[in-house]
């Protein structure tokens, strides 16, 4: 009896079971593996991989899914002997595992990388050669703690074989015995079941329509529009105060440039509206030959210098044709594409989706412009010390707006902007054509004031060029005001010539230091170049919330709105008005119909809190009361009709909503299911995203569905959507038998009892929200805690990339708001009935 066989053997009576008690032999020219199919007390696949002599084994409750985004709870169990890979039979009662066992899938499987250490971290990749089962898998535990048997997650990786679970299930179309089939070897690799009818369709182009793909959230379908006017990033002075969510860009020292296209038809379009198309032969016919989606695309032009870095000048030069080197396209970003609006698709997306156009379609000439590393102090040193212009800061969740936006920010290595060119000098000694130009910029009333000269950076190509062009515009009036510029031998010209220049800093009397000259450039008018203002960090993420709050409705009397109502952010009362009236319209989707109960916070977070179920509605506009006979013990309840309703309700100093399980139509049968998965004292962040993936996988093998959001404070909600068909007390006392359940599996992880005793260093999963006249906070409702963190809607392939349950708050909401309800697009007809859910878990109905 070897070790690693002694838990196997201890469980069972080899004198009564026909299961192997040790033996069998290794695979001589690869590993074996074996998936059984197995009706114990409930039916489970048992998967056994072949290593160090024994079968490592895992039972999978759901089955195995070729659908990359299904995570099935894969249970780690004893090891079993090589030789149970050919058991198929019953198990006898009494015996443990009693039930029916077949074979349902076997062949061989290779390791991908060390086997040995990917098992020991709990990242155990692998391919499968068998007669189901194909393609790369993933199997990754749990967070250790401490459990007899620890979960893991099996998991499809995405290649040729993966496919929608909507489509295929592996399970279902093929439930056989493979025991009759033949082995598969090298010389007979070809699967029995799965070609030539059955084989798995290659997994579909990302991109969008145009190859078959889904749109992101957030898209809409609209036409192609003429114009468009690029978002444009504010300079600011310093970085971000939370970096991760930023993405960063490489600060081109180029023209930004759209392209339009449309069917056969490209236009390069610069940031004012200019066609260029006729400047620029040769990127338009590379856009051309790569046949993109319609769409408009946004990027940058450059050239590169010898070095590899982009060259403002040599840019220059390309366009007159003194210099050969080829202009090369960056985008990265397409606010319209492929039939879609995507302008209120979050940034990240935006970018995925071009990304995946691109990936097949990227030339020399156009390419893809990549996120420039993480942590962005080292991404301005580095870009600096490369000789580059600096950094591009973009938010993560972003929308794409058509003008200047806090969302995207630059930081410059070197102070740099564009000045309008007023006059010359004489060229002193043995230099030719000019001394140096002189330089303004607009103020608010239009008027060009005198900003300083710069008399180097020329070359004399360009002191010729300049020369010429400048003996066109000769004036003898001066465009700027009477005696700005000291001395009297100037040249003056008209104001039409913009030069972008680089310098040191500012004097106090508003001159350039140090001043050196870039380039001429012709994509902005000089009417438009101002001093360009750097804004404070913190000022423009405030900016950004003004920016984004929608119109508070005529006739609403916000009192006090400058009394700050959590010190934390520094949040006013008017803060929050304005938050409910941008996600007022969401909040609806959620609250529609329900019963609804009201957090009161004069004093604002750590003051005194009033929780109102009933209240007078002529304090409340757009609330109205509900049906006494609901709940006759008690005055009506509250449901709000309209987003005025909520404002008032602010206005009134109320700042969480909370809503119950039912609807008022149908009172006494709930029609959803909420748990809180609430952690205790010790419990770390990654552990809550663990146990709502567990709760997920075990929602998932009751064959109910699962949406999953933040609390807006510590923890998560998983809300199930029911059909009505029970009453308050049947839906309760099933939801904690799903929960008592949860914690007799993992006791380690899972609290059953409330209380802080109960739970320390363990997630309390918090059933009683499904009772009768218990409420939990609504989707987009703030929270009375320090920062007024948001409960908002979460997709669960997003999951693991949250960094706590008030990520999000009533500062930065702005960041997720274009998302919107996209995550829970299924909801509305998601709703299942208990009755076969109840049977899964062995419950039965009182009564």
């Amino acid at each position: 009896m070897t070790d690693a066989l002694k838990p196997y053997q201890s469980k069972r009576d080899f004198s009564i079971t026909s299961e192997p008690a040790e033996g069998g032999e290794e695979g001589k020219d690869a590993l074996t593996f074996v998936i059984q199919k197995h009706w114990a007390s409930r039916l489970h696949y048992d998967l056994r991989l072949e290593w160090d002599g024994t079968m490592k084994s895992w039972a999978v409750p759901k089955g195995p899914s070729y659908d990359s985004h299904d995570k099935r709870m894969a249970v780690h169990v004893e090891d079993h002997p090589i030789a149970y890979s050919g058991f198929e039979g019953t198990i006898p009662e009494k015996q443990y595992g009693a039930g029916k066992v077949i074979i349902w899938d076997r062949g061989s499987w290779q390791p991908l990388g060390d086997p040995r250490a990917g098992y020991e971290a709990g990242n155990l990749k692998f391919e499968l050669h068998g007669h189901k089962m194909h393609g790369r898998w993933v199997l990754m535990r749990m967070k250790g703690r401490g459990e007899k048997q620890a979960p893991w997650l099996l998991i499809k990786e995405e290649d040729a074989f993966a496919r929608p679970a909507g489509k295929f299930s592996v399970i279902d179309e093929f439930p056989d015995s493979v025991k009759e089939l033949p082995p598969l070897n090298k010389s007979n690799s070809t699967p029995a079941l799965m070609a030539p009818n059955a084989s798995p369709e290659p997994k579909p182009n990302p991109d969008l329509a145009a190859s078959g793909g889904e749109a992101p959230p957030g898209a809409v379908t609209a036409e192609l529009p003429a114009m468009l006017a690029p978002e444009l990033a504010t300079l600011v002075d310093q970085l971000p105060s939370h970096p991760r969510d930023w993405i960063f860009e490489i600060k081109f020292d180029g023209y930004r440039m759209l392209a339009r296209v449309e069917s056969k038809s490209v236009k390069l379009i610069t940031r004012n509206g200019n066609d260029w198309t006729g400047k620029l032969g040769g990127l338009h016919k590379a856009l051309l030959n790569m046949t993109l989606p319609d769409g408009w695309y946004d990027g940058e032009i450059v050239v590169h210098d010898e070095h590899g870095r982009p060259n403002f000048g040599k840019l220059q030069r390309a366009f007159d044709g003194s210099d050969s080197m080829e202009i090369v396209y960056f985008l990265f970003d397409a606010p319209y594409l492929d039939g879609y609006d995507m302008r209120a698709v979050p940034l990240e997306a935006r970018r995925a989706a071009l990304q995946a156009v691109l990936e097949k379609k990227a030339t020399d000439t156009v390419r893809f412009s990549d996120e420039f590393g993480l942590d962005p102090q080292e991404l301005v040193a580095a870009a600096c010390k490369l000789g580059l212009e600096g950094v591009i800061g973009k938010r993560r969740g972003s929308p794409y707006v058509l003008r200047r936006s806090p969302d995207w920010i630059k930081l410059k290595c070197g102070k740099r902007q564009e000045f309008v060119i007023g006059g010359y000098t004489d060229p002193q000694r043995t230099r030719s054509g000019i001394g140096a130009l002189l330089l303004g910029t607009h103020d608010k009333d239009g008027v060009l004031q005198y900003a300083g000269n710069v008399g180097t950076g020329f070359n004399e190509a360009v002191l010729r060029d300049l020369k010429e062009k400048l003996a066109e515009l000769d004036t003898s009036v001066s465009p700027f005001p009477p005696k700005a510029v000291a001395g009297r031998k100037h040249h003056w010209v008209a104001p039409t010539l913009v030069a972008e220049v680089s310098f040191s800093d500012w004097t106090a009397g508003g001159a350039v230091r140090h001043a050196v000259f870039q380039a001429l450039r012709d994509d902005k008018p000089a009417n438009v170049i101002t001093r360009e203002q750097v804004e404070h960090m913190q000022e423009s993420v405030k900016k950004n919330l003004d920016t984004r709050a929608e119109n508070l409705p005529a006739g609403l009397n916000i009192t006090n709105g400058e009394r700050v109502i959590d010190q934390q952010s520094g949040a006013t009362k008017l803060d929050l008005v304005r938050y409910y009236a941008q996600v007022g319209s969401l909040m609806m989707q959620h609250v529609k119909g329900r019963p609804l109960s009201l957090v009161r916070a004069p004093s604002g977070v750590g003051g005194e809190l009033f929780f109102q179920k009933h209240a007078d509605i002529g304090k409340l506009p757009g609330f109205r009361q509900m049906d006494q006979a609901l709940d006759p013990d008690h005055p009506s309840m509250l449901e709000v009709s309209s987003v005025t309703g909520m404002l008032s309700a602010a206005q009134w100093n109320v700042v969480e909503f909370h809503s119950q399980n039912a609807v008022g139509k149908a009172y006494e049968t709930p029609n959803r299911m909420v748990f809180d998965l609430d952690p205790g004292d010790g419990v770390e962040w990654k552990a809550v995203q663990e146990a709502a993936q567990l709760m997920h996988a075990f929602l998932d093998e009751l064959g109910l569905p699962a949406f999953l959001k933040t609390s807006g404070g510590k923890g998560l909600h998983v809300v199930v959507p029911i059909k009505p068909g029970y009453d308050w007390d049947t839906v309760k006392d099933f939801s904690q038998a799903i929960v008592r359940r949860m914690a007799d599996t993992l006791p380690e992880r899972f609290a059953f009892k409330s209380g802080a005793r109960n739970r320390v260093g363990k997630v309390f999963i918090d059933y009683l929200r499904n009772g009768r006249g218990a409420t939990t906070a609504v989707a987009w409702s703030a929270r009375v805690r320090p920062g007024l963190g948001i409960s908002v809607p979460l997709a669960w392939d997003e999951l693991m990339s949250v960094n706590a349950g008030d990520q999000w708050n009533v500062r930065n909401a702005h960041t997720r708001v274009a998302q919107g309800n996209a995550p829970w697009a299924g909801y509305a007809k998601a709703a299942r009935s208990l009755s076969a859910a109840m049977k899964r878990l062995d419950f039965t109905p009182p009564g």
